[in-house]
């Protein structure tokens, strides 16, 4: 989801070295997307193989994790099930943005224009179910555990850290902080690197925790999901209209209660257009389940067979990751034993 309240929160630098052996939560989606977006070849378009089939997710997917692994961190992957009704217009938002960057890039193809290529090309990521199941399939192999939530994953996440069978959420999106969720990780699925108009930038993983956020801006949960609802979620897209994120924490510190809160919302804005205590609901009770996290063991046979044989992946290159595996493992092991 998009909440707009990343200016509001604090948070901290954390290095990979202070993740070491912690298990942290991966809303799915977010990351593949991601790397969808940003695993691309110079002129925009997504690694392939020789079938024309999208392999970035599955190259983002292998070496990221392979990375975060042989860092001693344990993953999680939750998948998103059944979006909410509610979601309908964050779809049609979204779909229709997909819509208008497929036109560009096609203009731009036509045209040469290998900076709009690039630019507009990461706006038409597609994930369809086989990409889905794929995905699945490689992150098991990796020993990673995969979960499937009953409905949005970001919320099953938290659920996980709450319940203490995870230390932290690892999302761009900050969901997981309005349901609750103890501590949310940023940039742990990203590159280390972002490309800006002045060149690289270094990107460190940050840390943002909820009792943080709580006491520093002096709010409650609920005047938390009272915020969120107001500058607005996939469940109510663009929240209400003249509320930014700064008048939204005003108006929620005032008035204190959701009833109060949204009773003045409609006094000074008129009616909202849509239903704030369904929206309120759905974080205040987020649909999850109790589902144990159970960890596979690694079969690299199984890896390879994804990567190397069924999509064309570099032996060599595919070999030389699976190594790093096998070196922290044996680390490990003396660790272990001594």
């Amino acid at each position: 989801m998009g909440l707009q309240i990343g200016d509001l929160v604090t948070r901290r630098e954390v290095t990979f070295n202070d993740l070491k052996g912690k298990t942290i939560a991966i809303d799915a989606f977010n990351a593949i997307y991601q790397f969808l977006s940003s695993v691309r070849q110079p002129d925009g378009t997504p690694l392939q193989d020789s079938q024309g089939r999208v392999t970035s997710h599955l190259s983002g997917l292998f070496y990221r994790n392979v990375a975060l692994l042989s860092e001693g961190i344990k993953l999680i992957y939750v998948f998103d099930g059944e979006y909410h009704i509610l979601k309908d217009k964050t779809h049609e938002k979204r779909q229709e943005a997909k819509d208008t960057a497929e036109l560009k890039f096609r203009t731009a193809l036509e045209e040469e224009d290998l900076d709009a290529m690039e630019k507009y090309a990461k706006g038409t990521s597609k994930l369809d179910s086989k990409m889905v199941a794929e995905s699945k399939e490689l992150l098991d192999a990796l020993g990673i555990c995969v979960i499937q939530a009953p409905g949005e994953g970001e919320m099953q996440a938290a659920d996980f850290v709450k319940r203490g069978e995870a230390y932290a959420v690892g999302s761009q999106d900050y969901d997981a902080l309005v349901v609750g969720g103890t501590r949310l990780i940023q940039n742990l699925t990203l590159a280390r690197k972002r490309r800006t108009v002045s060149g690289f930038v270094y990107i460190a993983p940050e840390m943002i925790e909820y009792e943080n956020v709580i006491n520093q801006l002096g709010v409650t949960g609920d005047q938390l999901i009272c915020l969120a609802i107001l500058v607005g979620t996939d469940f109510n897209p663009g929240g209400i209209k003249g509320i930014g994120p700064k008048k939204a924490l005003d108006l929620v510190k005032r008035r204190k209660y959701p009833v109060s809160i949204f009773e003045e919302v409609v006094e000074r804005y008129g009616e909202i257009g849509f239903n704030w205590r369904e929206v309120f609901e759905i974080f205040k009770k987020p649909n999850v389940s109790k589902q144990k996290v159970e960890f596979p063991k690694i079969d690299e046979e199984k890896i390879k067979e994804i990567l190397v044989e069924r999509h064309e992946f570099s032996k060599e290159r595919v070999e030389k990751q699976l190594e790093r595996l096998r070196e922290f493992k044996r680390k490990s092991m003396q660790k272990t034993l001594f």
